[in-house]
């Protein structure tokens, strides 16, 4: 169905926000390479626009899952941070970003990509794209830059966190009239019961996490509400696991498989 409906067609691909749940997409991208089908832009936001960013510059799925497998620990990634406004430093993954992107700006990309991110001070949206003259890595920080979590990112002396606060699914950023969308926080990202562990503090944090959950995909729904688009949607089922299970790369990568 799929193939048919945008093989050899300009379509945009839009990558969700999730944490670790996101690796699912790397799965349904080794089925695009497989059918030989390329977007003519790619959106990403938070961990969609990791994935997307690299698949912008020409890594294959391959790669860009051996980057996951090697940091595969979320400590490999994560430096707690002792000042500021968030637990945690961005500088190892800075490193990690220099690595692949070096100094590649934004209109330095094969396929034209789109970065989500949030104006921390006035809470609009911000898309960075080729009409930005900033560098790869200094996007992707602020679009993954969740709200005391991760530090802000300050580009162009305006901070900048997490994209998932205004487009956890960047739909209607789409240039295209055709949209494949992979959505790893959609309905099939929680259960529809309430948590029932032993321990009540278990609960409290499974609690929150489907709260977050839901609210992601409520907002994700609005969007697809008001949008003009021809959407192909597809959302791996992701409930089973966690926003931090970083180390199950290859369990969550498998979600994604498939199911095109």
């Amino acid at each position: 169905m799929l193939q048919k409906q945008i093989l050899n067609e300009n379509f945009s691909l839009v990558l969700s926000g999730g944490g670790a749940l996101g690796i699912a997409q790397l799965g349904v991208i080794h089925d695009l390479e497989e059918l030989d089908i390329s977007p003519s832009e790619i959106i990403g936001t938070s961990i969609g626009s990791i994935i997307g960013a690299c698949m912008s510059i020409g890594m294959k799925e391959s790669e860009t899952y051996a980057l996951f497998e090697k940091f595969s620990s979320i400590f490999n990634w994560v430096k707690l941070s002792f000042s500021g406004n968030s637990i945690i430093s961005s500088k190892k993954i800075e490193v990690i970003l220099n690595d692949i992107f070096h100094d590649l700006k934004m209109k330095d990309t094969k396929i034209p990509l789109k970065i989500i991110a949030t104006n921390t001070l006035n809470g609009n949206i911000k898309v960075f794209d080729s009409t930005d003259d900033v560098k790869i890595k200094d996007a992707l920080l602020a679009s993954m830059a969740i709200p005391g979590i991760f530090e802000e990112k300050t580009i162009n002396d305006t901070i900048y966190s997490d994209g998932f606060l205004c487009a956890n699914l960047g739909i209607n950023q789409a240039t295209y009239d055709d949209v494949l969308a992979i959505d790893v926080m959609g309905d099939n990202s929680f259960y529809k019961d309430m948590p029932n562990h032993l321990f009540k503090t278990k609960n409290v944090v499974d609690m929150f996490e489907k709260s977050m959950r839901i609210l992601i995909r409520n907002q994700t729904k609005a969007s697809l509400l008001v949008s003009t688009k021809n959407i192909y949607i597809i959302e791996p089922v992701t409930k089973d696991f966690k926003t931090f299970h970083f180390h199950k790369y290859e369990e969550i990568r498998k979600l994604g498989l498939g199911l095109l």
